[in-house]
């Protein structure tokens, strides 16, 4: 469904709540599964990718449609390789073009046997699940930190254990310390020295779990506070202190104009003077979060320059091309330099067309990203709304508390 969205006033308060944190769910499901835990996950995220896994962690069959779950796909082509059996995974068209080659050629060299049944490279995939036996591997690292994470979380179960060295440049790190770290509270034997991590042979332990909420769902909340004229917005359910990656996007945001402090057991963002004139970071660590980032600078018209974004051409979609194209529709010309930088240097046309309808691609980053900017586009048209189910099923519901109001549109 398609729908018109705009806010009642530019003035943004109220509370919200955010769903438990997708990455953190992903990783905990393996871990948990691994460890044949008697205890339920607390507070397990229900976006389509914890449905995805958990679909096929309690399924009876062999066979498994993944859909557009990236982080699934990568997680369990690791797990089923090490789980005796046959086994089909597959995914949607778009799925189908996502490379996974990487992951699959180091998990054959640790002695998976798995095939490609369609072309090379890419799923689906045959998993002939069994014996693994480990050692030391070489892995690049620029192209995506899950293949990382779902080699650690099965390298306990490898007869040698697993030596694994990160070669060229590392990309989203934080997600691999993130793995460690869970790993860890699982009874995990992990040293890490630079880019060389070594995990013993010690099987997990079971322990209870309950996850946190999510880093990167709260920036579409900072990014709607930034665009507004004033407010403050209480979220709950956060913690100051955590192990995802995106709680680093306090700092950035104040640049922005989005002041964040813990009061008790929530976090409240307050609306302040901006710092800056333009803003440049390096996104190699919180890729997720370029899009929120990019449309709040250009509604702002804070020119930018975003170095690290080179991972984003195989997500959901290709969000490099998708951001240049979707606020092109809104006027702001942004460009890609080399493979790893998007910049927007304030150049602006007028839009032609008043009704304007933004795609998402079947990304649900896409569609959370652009729905603040109805804030200075009343009427925008955000295509196919439901892809937000991917991670934050209840987003509309939550935006309606600060004054969105949507109609269907065609």
């Amino acid at each position: 469904m398609n729908i018109a969205v705009c806010f009642e006033k530019n003035t943004v308060r109220g509370i919200i709540s955010l769903p438990a944190s997708k990455s953190i769910s992903n990783r905990v499901l393996i871990l948990n599964a691994l460890a044949d835990s008697p205890f339920e996950i607390g507070n397990l995220s229900d976006c389509d990718d914890t449905e995805s896994m958990l679909k096929v962690l309690q399924s009876d069959t062999n066979h498994f449609d993944i859909g557009h779950a990236g982080t699934a796909m990568r997680f369990l082509t690791a797990f089923l390789s090490r789980i005796a059996g046959v086994w089909i995974l597959t995914g949607s068209e778009r799925m189908k073009q996502r490379p996974i080659g990487v992951l699959v050629e180091a998990l054959n060299q640790l002695g998976a046997r798995i095939e490609y049944s369609g072309q090379i490279g890419f799923p689906p995939l045959r998993i002939y699940g069994s014996y693994l036996r480990g050692g030391e591997i070489a892995i690049p690292a620029s192209v995506s930190s899950q293949y990382i994470s779902a080699l650690m979380m099965i390298a306990p179960y490898m007869a040698e254990g697993l030596q694994l060295r990160l070669t060229g440049k590392v990309v989203s790190r934080k997600y691999i310390d993130m793995t460690a770290a869970l790993m860890g509270r699982f009874g995990a034997k992990i040293e890490t020295d630079g880019n060389f991590i070594k995990i013993a042979p010690v099987p997990y332990t079971p322990v209870p779990f309950r996850v946190e909420s999510d880093w990167s769902a709260v920036s579409y909340f900072y990014e709607l506070l930034a665009i507004a004229e004033e407010g403050e917005i209480a979220v709950s359910g956060l913690q100051e202190k955590s192990l995802q990656g995106d709680a680093g996007q306090v700092k950035v945001w104040k640049k922005l104009g989005v002041e964040s402090c813990f009061e008790g057991e929530r976090l409240i963002l307050k609306k302040k003077d901006v710092e800056v004139r333009s803003l440049e970071f390096d996104f190699v660590e919180m890729p997720d979060l370029v899009q929120s980032f990019a449309v709040a600078c250009c509604l702002k018209g804070i020119p930018f320059s975003f170095s690290g974004v080179e991972t984003l051409r195989i997500k959901e979609t290709d969000r490099i091309a998708a951001l240049i194209r979707e606020l092109g529709k809104l006027g702001y010309q942004l460009r890609e330099e080399g493979e790893g930088r998007l910049k927007w240097e304030g150049e602006y046309l007028w839009p032609e067309d008043n009704r304007i309808s933004i795609e998402t691609y079947h990304d649900h980053r896409m569609a959370m990203a652009f729905a603040p900017a109805a804030l200075k586009h009343p009427g925008l048209i955000i295509v196919e709304k439901e892809v937000v189910s991917k991670s934050f099923a209840d987003y509309w519901k939550e935006l309606h508390k600060l004054g969105l109001r949507t109609a269907e549109s065609r």
